[in-house]
Order: structure tokens, then sequence, then C-alpha cells
């Protein structure tokens, strides 16, 4: 079976987007009458059901859904394949730079974004001016089909076989405090003493944090422990948790990557170095590899020499290896 016309396509996208055949007609400057004949056409000779209609919503079946997926990308990477052709000339011309155009729809954590992240993405741009980038920050899980992302920068261990990745770094959770902290309520030396403070920790997906799994640093592989903690304060943000524990209000235990900076600027110390939380890849996620855009394949590439150029973290007991030349400090 063939599609007559991308059009047919072009208007799955634009009713899924947009949740109603109305908004998706107008988008595309049809009438409303034509875009349903057209999406009458294309059921009939798929011979399934793409679309369950009603007064107020329109929704997407399992089948519709299935080949919106494909749709999209596929019309993603024809509308790129004619930037490029079109852009040809400017590439002879030694203008590379202006070859990537398009968006690009990243998501990532608060904490990653505002620490490290933030500099590459300019730097990208800078170097892509007709690249268009829409960055979500948060640190809820987003469904990276459902909600159209092209890349998202995760931590942790991926589940969904349908997902592609390059791992960006590899990290361990870290108890840290700030050095006022620790002087107004003292240093644990035991993870016993943990009970006794003002654990900062995070609520994800209406789950709360309330237990802390630490391994001994000397043997990471070993068996973890599980720590109970509690607190005053949680939150569902890892920058404002980062901020809390700047301010001297308890203690954290994250991803030392997102608190690399301020243990190199010494704002925040180690607590209880001789233990270590879950080792943590940090992967670029993709939904596919089979219509990855150019500009996204890119962007990948140029995150992965940016975390790789990172400062190297400070060793518990060191001073670390001194940061490469032109890398933030």
């Amino acid at each position: 079976m063939k599609i007559e016309n991308t059009s047919e396509l072009r208007l799955l996208v634009e009713c899924a987007r947009r949740g109603s055949l109305s908004a998706a007609s107008r988008e595309m400057q049809l009438s409303p009458a034509a875009a349903s004949a057209m999406l009458k056409r294309l059921e009939t000779r798929l011979g399934v059901r793409l679309m369950e209609r009603s007064t107020r919503a329109l929704r997407l079946t399992a089948a519709g859904e299935q080949l919106r997926e494909y749709a999209q990308r596929a019309l993603e990477l024809l509308d790129e394949g004619l930037a490029q052709v079109s852009e040809a000339p400017l590439a002879l011309k030694g203008r590379a730079g202006e070859r990537l155009r398009g968006r690009i729809r990243l998501s990532a954590s608060s904490d990653l974004t505002r620490q490290w992240l933030l500099p590459m993405l300019e730097d990208f741009l800078a170097q892509h001016p007709a690249v268009e980038l829409h960055l979500s920050v948060s640190d809820s899980l987003q469904d990276i089909f459902k909600d159209e992302i092209d890349v998202a920068l995760r931590y942790g261990q991926l589940p969904d076989s349908s997902l592609v990745a390059r791992r960006l770094a590899l990290v361990r959770r870290e108890i840290v405090a700030s050095p006022a902290y620790l002087k107004r309520a003292g240093t644990p030396r035991s993870l016993e003493d943990l009970a006794k403070h003002d654990c900062i920790t995070f609520r994800i997906r209406n789950r709360h944090e309330r237990a802390w799994r630490l391994r001994p640093a000397e043997t990471p592989d070993a068996e973890p422990v599980s720590v109970p903690v509690q607190g005053r304060l949680s939150t569902d943000d890892g920058e404002i948790a980062h901020r809390w524990a700047l301010e001297g209000l308890g203690l954290i235990h994250k991803s030392e990557l997102d608190v690399r900076r301020a243990l190199r600027e010494g704002t925040l110390v180690r607590v209880l170095p001789g233990w270590v939380g879950d080792e943590l890849p940090l992967h670029a996620v993709m939904p596919s590899q089979r219509f990855l855009p150019l500009r996204v394949r890119a962007l990948v590439d140029h995150l992965v020499a940016g975390f790789a150029a990172l400062p190297a973290p400070r060793t518990a007991k060191g001073r670390g290896k001194p940061a490469p030349r032109g890398t933030p400090r």
C-alpha cells in the first residue's frame, strides 16, 4: 500500500499534535470537510481506524499512534533532505556551518542544564545559526515519543529497548553539604549519624525518597546499604536541592557531576567520603536511529565532546586532574 502524498501524513501528525481536526485543518490551510475526507480515504486504503473522534476531542488509536511515529520521523527526514539540497551551494562556498537547519527538541534535568549544558548548547547554536532549539528543563521523566523529544539527557540504565543512546558520562552519587552547615550541625562520622541530620530529599512521581543507597568507596561493587534519612526539605527539582545545600540547609545525595563545580570551589564538601552511591551513566537518549536527522546527530556529537572536556572531579583525598583548557571551572 502506498501513501498518495505527504499531505496525508502531515495531517495525521498535526491532528495528533493539536488534538482536533479543525485546528489541524487550519494549520494546513484546508477546510474541515477536506481534511476529514483525506483522513477517511487514508483509513479506507489502510483498512484500519486511525482516530477516535468525538464532538470535543480527537485521539489516535494504537494503529494511528504507530503510523504517526513513523510519519513524523519520515517527514522530518524529508524536510532535512530538502534543506540539505537547497543549501549545497553554501557548502561549496565554505559556509558549512550553515548547512544544518531545523528544530531540535531537547530535554534535560534542571541542575545538569544550568551547571554544564547551557554553555555547550550556546556554542552549538553559534556554530549552526539555522538550527532552532526547543529546550525542556525538568526533573520529571518525559515520554520521548508522546512529548516528541528528539534527545533527552537521562541518568541511569535504559529499560526501554525501543530507545537508542550514547553515553556522555559515568558518575556516582555522593553525599555533600556546605561548610556552614557542617560547622553548625557537626560532621557525620558514620552512616548511623545521618539519622541526626537534616537530609534534603527528592520527591519524583509522587515517590518520596526515604533512604539513600550507599556502598563502600573502596569496594563499590559490594551490596548497597539502605540508610534511612529524614529532613524538613524535599523537592522534585534538583537545582533547588542544590541551592538549599549551598545555603546550609542540609545534606544532599546527588550526582557528583551536578555538584562537581561546587566541590572544586569548596562551596560544598564531601560527607562520609568512604561511602558512595550507585553508579549512574548519563546518556543522550533518542527515540530511533533509523530516522535520526543530521542536526540531532551533530548535537549529540557536540555533547559527547563537551562532557569529555569537563574538568575532572576532585578526589576525596586529592585535588584531581587539572581542568582542560577552555573548559568551565
